[in-house]
């Protein structure tokens, strides 16, 4: 899905969000400035985002020296794209952070902070992706040792 022109609302806190125009890239990512801080990434666009070495200073310029309202993270929260329910779904394997994704037009929404706390995660994109393998590896082994005790 491409950048979404018309104005959203978060799905967090229900207040207009701001397009935010990174120039780099090339697209409005909206955020919740007059509210709770959170961000809303059409689908793909976390990709440009998401790793140390790629340039957020745009987004932290819109950000910084603000106060945001705290909100509720239990709360379901709706696609403000396609008023899809939206899926909670870990940013990685640590499962440190839960992001808010929409299966339907694959935008995600990141509450104030977590873009940060994601890209402290891994330094690269290849780090992300050995951590993975790493993992998936780890967790075959296990299922590996189980069919043999089984046996």
């Amino acid at each position: 899905m491409s950048d979404t022109c018309k104005t959203l609302i978060c799905p967090a806190c229900n207040k207009e969000m701001k397009k935010i125009f990174v120039s780099k890239e090339g697209v409005n990512i909206d955020i919740c400035i007059d509210g709770c801080g959170g961000m809303w990434f059409d689908s793909y666009e976390i990709k440009n985002f998401n790793e140390q070495n790629e340039n957020i200073d745009e987004i932290i310029a819109a950000i910084e020296g603000k106060q945001f309202a705290k909100v509720d993270q239990t709360i379901r929260r709706f696609c403000p794209v396609c008023n899809t329910i939206m899926a909670k779904k870990n940013s990685s394997i640590n499962k440190d952070i839960q992001i808010d994704e929409c299966l339907a037009c694959g935008g995600k929404f990141l509450d104030n902070g977590e873009l940060q706390a994601i890209r402290s995660e891994h330094a690269s994109e290849s780090e992300r992706r050995v951590a993975m393998a790493s993992f998936m590896h780890s967790a075959i082994e296990v299922q590996l040792k189980k069919l043999r005790d089984k046996l």
